[in-house]
């Protein structure tokens, strides 16, 4: 039987928009591994991040820690695009910084697609939308993981939209046993409620268990899907969490992997996002639009 090619990979990571929309922790390794899953080839993997030359001259501590991520990120196969703060005075005197690398990664994706066939974009940024579109029609599958504020637009745009936050171990879960892995009994995962009984008080939590092929196989009953399947009552949810809002894809939460007498159970249920600080900034946007 012949040897199934490698599909080439491009991967473009917007460090600083991904830094602050929750994922700062983020591990570049199984970002890498989440976006070469299936035996990808990975071609281009490009990291754009932002640099203060400025505070680098007078703070050791942080260069010391922007060569040492920088470092970090070569070591895992990454090159390191920096984007370097320029700094602005306005009218009345204020010093101000800024700096974008929206437009070197948009351009860099475009030119590179030529040698690939996946592009995988880190980044929640609606500026990417049209840039996804042109991917595509260049014949190429584009890919999106974020965690927060990502733009809807982005997501429907793209082939395939994952959070973050439900990549196995792509972010750390504070307070978990580390001598357990992901997916195991006594482990703590990231998951949805995908169904949930109002009236008896009880649905089924889903996560994903392992980072390989077959993401589109939700039916965690078939041996080929990805996913994992636990059971949760109500009493098990976290006091804060609102249960009439259940079943939703847009909570995520993480929960403790159980045994109990009808199979693998979720407990000590914890709504992660949207956070308390995010469901009321949306409930203000609705009350003014």
């Amino acid at each position: 039987m012949p040897k199934q090619k490698s599909q080439r990979v491009g991967l473009y990571v917007d460090v600083a928009n991904i830094t602050r929309n929750g994922g700062y922790g983020m591990r570049f390794d199984v970002l890498r591994d989440f976006a070469c899953r299936e035996s990808g080839e990975p071609v281009r993997l490009n990291a754009y991040v932002v640099y203060d030359e400025d505070r680098a001259k007078l703070d050791h501590d942080y260069r010391l820690r922007t060569f040492n991520f920088h470092s970090t990120l070569r070591d895992y196969g990454y090159k390191v695009i920096e984007k370097t703060v320029a700094w602005y005075v306005d009218e009345a005197g204020n010093r101000f910084g800024k700096a974008n690398s929206d437009l070197d990664m948009a351009v860099d994706a475009l030119l590179q697609s030529e040698k690939l066939e996946k592009v995988v974009m880190a980044t929640g940024d609606g500026d990417f939308t049209q840039v996804i579109s042109a991917l595509q029609n260049k014949g190429c599958r584009v890919e999106v993981a974020a965690f927060q504020n990502v733009s809807s637009l982005l997501k429907r745009e793209a082939d395939l939209f994952m959070s973050g936050y439900l990549i196995p171990n792509l972010l750390p879960i504070d307070g978990s046993d580390e001598r357990k892995t992901w997916g195991e009994i006594g482990s703590r995962v990231r998951g949805i409620c995908y169904t949930y009984n109002q009236s008896k008080s009880f649905g089924f939590m889903r996560y994903l268990a392992r980072i390989g092929p077959g993401l589109w196989v939700t039916d965690t009953r078939r041996s080929d899907s990805p996913y994992g399947t636990a059971f949760a009552h109500e009493s098990n949810f976290h006091e804060s969490t609102d249960i009439n809002h259940l079943p939703s894809r847009d909570m995520i939460f993480e929960f403790e992997l159980t045994q109990g007498d009808k199979g693998v159970q979720a407990s000590n249920i914890i709504q992660i996002y949207p956070s308390k600080k995010e469901k009321e900034a949306a409930a203000v946007i609705s009350a003014t639009s």
